[in-house]
């Protein structure tokens, strides 16, 4: 199963997309598992397959990816329209293309 991380300052503005994204994955039968943490918890987590960023955390950009992506796990920042809409399938199908 695919682990999808979101990371945001306090942890707690990514839950509602966390929520449209496993709702998209369930509608269209995909086993992933869609979490969030603060930014202080990344180290926490070296088993999953993509970390995507908050628009609010995007400084945290290049820390990252010198950090996960010698380990294959990319990095990437949520575009700001589909976090802003809430578009969470938009951003579950982002996550899973930066994972193949």
């Amino acid at each position: 199963m695919k682990k999808i991380m979101l990371v945001c300052s306090a942890g707690m503005s990514t839950s509602l997309m966390v929520e449209k994204m496993k709702e998209a994955a369930q509608n269209r039968n995909i086993e992933v598992e869609i979490f969030a943490v603060p930014e202080a918890e990344i180290k926490n987590h070296n088993d999953v397959n993509v970390i995507l960023l908050g628009p609010q955390v995007r400084f945290l950009l290049n820390k990252l990816k010198t950090m996960m992506e010698p380990r294959g796990i990319p990095v990437a920042v949520i575009d700001s329209i589909k976090y802003g809409t809430m578009n969470g399938d938009a951003v579950l199908e982002d996550a899973l293309r930066l994972i193949d």
